[in-house]
């Protein structure tokens, strides 16, 4: 039995929860929100985020040192614009022995990977606490209600790696190794700005039938072979492209009906801006932040990238859906 301490109680971290308890981990959990506390702590149910999904035997608390108190494992199930505040509030509270796990994905707006950062911000303050990056085609819902899902856990350590996938592999959670966090983490941020151009499709087809499953797979094949390009020369190694981190990812973010930033792809291809497609979500999507600050890596390194450049046009309302989809595929 493992200790794991959850930071971020949203859709993912709480389906993650849900199937550590399963496995009869000791799982404690902590939020901000008020409303996800109250529920959690009332109810065993996370009405916010993933109601039905019963939480029984897991502690919560809206203070972090309760939550890590007698943790081994530390989940960071946070949205990439917040990790890194909340990395820098746990470090008066992280032992020696604390393995700290990365959800969110992608670069920061300094340039760098998050995971990187991470590390950065632990080196800076005497902490030597390994980290490493989980992703993979997992869709919260079909976690939480046991549906068999693959993951990578990806840390330069390699024992570290292996250890984690040992103690966390659960019957329907199937984890598998990997040497190549950068690699994992530029395809899980990459994957959310192709899942927001396919779900552009789906919300075309709902106002006018030019959107449909010609267009999204066309829409997925050109993301993905950019993707390939692209990411190698970010320092990807081209194998993570054809596993679970690149084409797996990639494919069920874009076409589950529960995949947030298809959602909002959706909502922008039936003719709401950027702003009011934000106002109808409850939950992150990652990919729009994902394309600005991409857009502006690239850029820094003297690449053009059409697929990233012509949906930041979108998304600054600078052409509608049927224009971007006319310049996407020129």
């Amino acid at each position: 039995m493992s200790h794991i301490a959850i930071l971020g109680l949203g859709n993912w971290g709480t389906a993650l929860a849900k199937t550590w308890l399963d496995a009869k981990h000791e799982v404690s959990g902590w939020t901000i929100e008020t409303e996800v506390y109250e529920s959690i702590t009332s109810n065993l149910i996370n009405e916010k985020y993933l109601p039905g999904v019963e939480l029984s035997g897991m502690y919560t608390t809206m203070r972090l040192e309760e939550c890590m108190e007698n943790a081994e494992i530390i989940v960071f199930a946070l949205p990439s614009s917040v990790i890194l505040d909340v990395v820098k509030d746990v470090i008066p509270f992280l032992r020696p022995s604390h393995v700290l796990i990365d959800l969110a994905k992608g670069l920061t707006p300094e340039g760098g990977s998050i995971s990187e950062d991470i590390i950065h911000i632990l080196r800076e303050n005497d902490k030597l606490n390994p980290v490493a990056v989980m992703t993979g085609p997992t869709i919260a819902p079909e976690v939480a209600k046991g549906v068999i899902t693959t993951a990578l856990i990806a840390c330069n350590d390699q024992f570290v790696a292996k250890k984690l996938v040992q103690r966390l592999t659960t019957e329907h959670l199937l984890l598998h190794a990997a040497d190549d966090p950068m690699g994992a983490e530029l395809w899980g941020a990459y994957k959310n700005i192709v899942a927001v151009a396919c779900g552009i499709s789906d919300g075309l087809k709902k106002v006018n039938e030019k959107g449909g499953d010609n267009l999204k797979a066309a829409i997925f094949a050109r993301g993905f072979s950019e993707g390939c390009l692209l990411l190698s020369e970010m320092g990807a190694k081209s194998s993570t492209a054809f596993g679970p981190a690149g084409i797996g990812d990639l494919y069920v973010t874009a076409a589950s009906p529960h995949g947030r930033n298809r959602t909002l792809g959706e909502k922008l291809g039936t003719g709401l801006n950027l702003k009011e497609a934000r106002a109808e979500m409850h939950m992150v999507s990652e990919g729009v932040n994902t394309t600005y600050i991409f857009h502006q890596k690239l850029a820094e390194m003297g690449i053009d990238n059409h697929f990233i450049s012509t949906l930041k046009s979108l998304l600054d309302d600078e052409i509608d859906a049927e224009t971007y989809i006319t310049k996407l595929l020129s």
